[in-house]
């Protein structure tokens, strides 16, 4: 596991440790990995950054790669170990497709032009096409397996979307619930991300695969109702719509985390996306309701505050901007018919 202490990485490590696998973890030692796994240390940015990776002399069968910045250290990974590993599981994104990416978009859509398996840090979706790329140049098509991975929930998330609407829900009050209520959306489980690959391994699957839920899985009104239950929180969903947000001049996605207007080219991108291959090779999503429930429990644990990725500015919305929504809105409270509909 290159990396391996920190949100999808973890959460990896820890469903091959449960597995009985022998996980060793190659990370910087700025967390602590999960127990069980053997720890190298290094720095792939720095030079000789892979030395105690290349001086173990160890060989994997498996190695599974999250790197999220220049593809170059993709590469000199890639590399290092494509004779002393059988497989190499790159965890790529769905901001790899041709903008914008159409509702439905399945692997074979059109890619980013202008990636490269040797490049310095440039867009996401350009530095996640170069990782894919790094790896198949060392492993080929048969040997590399592409998890093209949509927006991840769940225990250990480092982004602070969940986590921001349950810290945000927990304080009560009313609460501004971007809508529709009913408003379909996809995102994978980290854990059911972290199962799906290691089942893929098992079956010895190659190629890109879009991980996320069916679209529908759950909708933006089961998802804050879900946090409002598990919280215990006096709060109160004010659903305002999709106009009155964008003109208050709240960003989607964002501000207000995992909302995007239906109307949207980036909501067919994010919620909309073709996921029959994965189901069809075991993909299984554990209900919102468990995710909602599971993080929360995560959260208090750690003391209520979520890690932050240093390279992503932290979402939600102030105190401030939020009363003008509400007092310029007048939302409306309370659950509607369409929001209490399941899709888990």
């Amino acid at each position: 596991m290159l990396g391996g202490t920190e949100f999808v990485g973890r959460a990896v490590a820890e469903a091959a440790l449960a597995r009985g696998w022998e996980v060793t973890v190659f990370h910087r030692g700025r967390h602590e990995p999960p127990p069980g796994a053997r720890p190298l240390l290094g720095d792939r940015t720095a030079p000789d950054g892979l030395a105690a990776l290349d001086e173990d002399r160890g060989d994997w069968d498996t190695v599974v790669d999250t790197w999220s910045f220049g593809p170059r250290a993709v590469r000199g990974s890639a590399r290092l170990l494509r004779d002393r590993a059988g497989r190499y599981v790159y965890v790529s994104s769905r901001s790899v497709y041709a903008w914008p990416p159409p509702a439905g978009v399945a692997e074979d859509a059109p890619l980013v032009e202008g990636a490269a398996a040797d490049a310095e840090p440039s867009d996401y979706g350009r530095d996640k096409r170069g990782g894919e790329l790094a790896a198949l140049e060392s492993f080929g098509s048969e040997g590399s397996l592409l998890a093209r991975a949509g927006t991840i929930l769940g225990p250990y998330e480092n982004v602070g979307r969940l986590p921001w609407w349950l810290t945000r829900i927990a304080r009560g009050g009313p609460v501004p619930a971007p809508g529709p209520a009913g408003l379909p959306l996809q995102y994978i489980d980290v854990r059911d991300l972290a199962d799906w690959l290691l089942g893929a391994v098992e079956q010895g699957l190659s190629g890109p695969y879009n991980l996320v839920s069916p679209p529908g899985h759950t909708t933006m009104g089961e998802l804050l109702r879900h946090c409002v239950d598990v919280t215990g929180a006096d709060a109160e969903l004010r659903w305002i719509d999709p106009e009155t947000v964008l003109a208050a001049g709240i960003e989607p996605w964002t501000q207000l985390p995992v909302w995007v207007p239906p109307d949207d080219p980036l909501y067919g991108a994010l919620h909309g996306a073709d996921v029959s291959r994965a189901v069809a090779t075991g993909l299984v999503c554990r209900p919102a309701g468990e995710t909602v429930a599971d993080t929360w429990r995560w959260l208090t644990q750690i003391g209520g505050t979520a890690p932050q990725r240093s390279d992503r500015e932290p979402p939600g919305i102030d105190p401030g901007t939020e009363a003008k929504l509400l007092a310029g809105a007048g939302g409306v409270p309370g659950t509607t018919p369409e929001e209490g509909a399941s899709h888990d």
